[in-house]
């Protein structure tokens, strides 16, 4: 045979190949190790999703307040006329509004609490028409002033990128949750330079359980995400800290038990201001009738307005915590720049302009570290280390109790400022303030966001899976072997005793619960104005049933 018909035939024979074995992994699902390289190459795109849109937002902050450096950006804001503080976010809020209204169907943008929601109930599968929009709003939102941080949206976004993986693998929901675990892992890694904290966000955070089947891939994904933040910015941590002194542990420990509960108390403040600025735009939209493209416009103004004397709350605030882990702002500054911080990020996100709350909690948190510190070391100053440690502890804290993730949050702390020697006061500190926070509500922001609109996630499988069965789906119809007997069917609808057939298992399982129930409930189709159309009925027994393989599965997923 001559060479260049070998060479076509070794050709043809590889693209047979490779065709016959992208059909096994649509039709069957991909193979460990081919499984570990898909979640490479989603860790890799995850990791550069997230670059672009950090370097997005510092374009497009650069363009708006016309500065280069926008780590110093509340120190040049405070030098810009009053109207542009005031019309940058407003026309940026303005801009979000329009997106999100016509590109999603409830005018919100989605964020963490939505990812989580996504690999609970729907195989690992976010939605992709307004995860999109959703990144554009929250572009818009942080590089024109709003109060909020950048890891939500990216968290949005790089799900969007394994939900469009495990669609074109037809991933079953075991593998879409790992893509989506690995995605997160690779952005958050990418965002912060955390690689160790991101892999542990996604299994403690999203995934809610340490598989260890998932362990790897996640792990592969996260270190592919870090190493593309590294290739564009070297392996610094987010902050540079002043060198501690040696920690009275003995002595000191008691006031960082004090700092934990101090900080869970402040993060709780913080989660129930946006649930409240959220019910008051609510309200305030409803009785006015404005539009609902209008509501960013104004949360914007708003802002803008506060930031004319306050220009530290612009942004995602990391010249402000700087200075609070240096220990260079004083106890008044320290207690004004975090309630106004509280008041701007419910602002932002009670004005639906989308961005994160991790990064917000951490400016929080420091500020409130620090101000403990300052009493405690005026106080007791022969016995206390530096005040800036507390800063650092409280940052860990807040942001713990309001993720509801002390393990991945700790790391994140020590990741970001590369100091390992005071571990043991942050983890103190941490796991006070989870224990308390998760106390006061649904474990964390993101569950409690959840359960606000009626998804029982914070609760666990045990709770929200009955809300993934259909009745329409168990019921026996009249036409099966074992149906119910139609005249009983009747007397019970007669009765009053009937299940709408787009219900879930949520609203049928209290029903056989109640005392004297029925074997069997009816299931109705209800049209106004016209009586009960009789679809089948759904037998308690298959409920069970149902319900029981669901738990069989998710117990076994969560400990292979």
């Amino acid at each position: 045979m001559s060479e260049p018909g070998f060479i076509a035939q070794q050709l043809d024979m590889a693209t047979t190949s490779c065709k016959k074995g992208w059909q096994v992994i649509r039709h069957r699902g991909p193979g460990k190790i081919t499984f570990w390289f898909i979640a490479l190459l989603i860790g890799i795109a995850a990791g550069f999703a997230a670059l672009l849109f950090r370097k997005g937002i510092n374009l497009l902050q650069s363009t708006w307040y016309g500065t280069d450096d926008v780590k110093n950006l509340h120190t040049f804001i405070s030098g810009l006329e009053w109207y542009w503080v005031v019309l940058i976010p407003t026309i940026g809020g303005l801009a979000v509004g329009l997106i999100l209204h016509h590109f999603t169907h409830d005018a919100r943008a989605r964020s963490v609490g939505d990812v989580i929601l996504g690999a609970a109930m729907h195989d690992g599968r976010v939605e992709t028409k307004a995860g999109v929009a959703s990144a554009f709003a929250s572009l818009i939102t942080l590089s024109t002033g709003g109060s909020s941080g950048r890891e939500g949206p990216v968290v949005h976004i790089v799900g969007v990128i394994s939900t469009w993986v495990s669609e074109k693998i037809n991933a079953d929901g075991i593998t879409g949750r790992d893509l989506l675990g690995c995605a997160v892992a690779a952005g958050v890694s990418a965002s912060f330079n955390a690689p160790i904290a991101g892999a542990l966000f996604a299994l403690e955070v999203v995934l809610r359980h340490f598989a260890v089947h998932a362990f790897a891939p996640i792990v592969i994904a996260s270190v592919a995400g870090t190493v593309i933040n590294r290739i564009e910015f070297g392996g610094v941590t987010e902050f540079v800290l002043p060198t501690y002194g040696d920690l009275q542990f003995y002595v000191e420990l008691p006031a960082f038990l004090l700092l934990g509960l101090t900080c869970g108390i402040v993060a709780v403040a913080l989660m129930r201001s946006i649930f409240w600025a959220e019910d008051l735009g609510n309200l305030v939209q409803t009785r006015t009738g404005w539009p609902r493209w209008l509501r960013p416009a104004v949360a914007g103004a708003l802002l803008g307005v506060l930031a004319l004397w306050f220009p530290h709350i612009i942004g995602v605030g990391y010249e402000t915590m700087s200075l609070a882990l240096m220990g260079q702002l004083t106890f008044n500054e320290v207690v004004v720049f975090a309630i106004l911080k509280v008041t701007a990020v419910a602002i932002t996100l009670g004005g639906r302009m989308g961005g994160g709350v991790f990064s917000p909690s951490l400016m929080i948190g420091a500020l409130t570290g620090l101000g403990f510190g300052l009493v405690a070391t005026g106080v007791f100053p022969d016995v206390s280390g530096s005040s800036s440690l507390y800063a650092l502890a409280g940052m860990g804290a807040v942001a713990a109790a309001v993720l509801g993730a002390p393990i991945s949050t700790t790391l994140i702390v020590f990741e970001m400022t590369g100091d390992w020697q005071t571990g043991l006061a942050v983890m103190v500190a941490v796991s006070m303030s989870t224990a308390l926070a998760s106390r006061i509500v649904d474990r964390s922001f993101f569950l409690t966001q959840m359960e606000r609109r009626g998804i029982h996630l914070a609760a666990g499988p045990q709770a929200y899976l009955l809300a993934m069965f259909m009745v329409a789906r168990i019921m026996r119809r009249p036409d099966d072997p074992n149906a119910a007997d139609e005249a009983e069917c009747w007397a019970l609808i007669d009765a009053g005793t009937y299940i709408d057939g787009a219900a879930t298992l949520e609203a049928a399982m209290p029903m056989f619960e109640a005392s004297g129930a029925p074997r069997f409930i009816p299931v109705v189709t209800l049209s106004v104005g016209a009586p009960p159309e009789l679809l089948g009925a759904v037998f308690h027994v298959d409920a069970l049933k149902a319900y029981n393989r669901a738990l069989a599965a998710t117990a076994a997923e969560e400990h292979s």
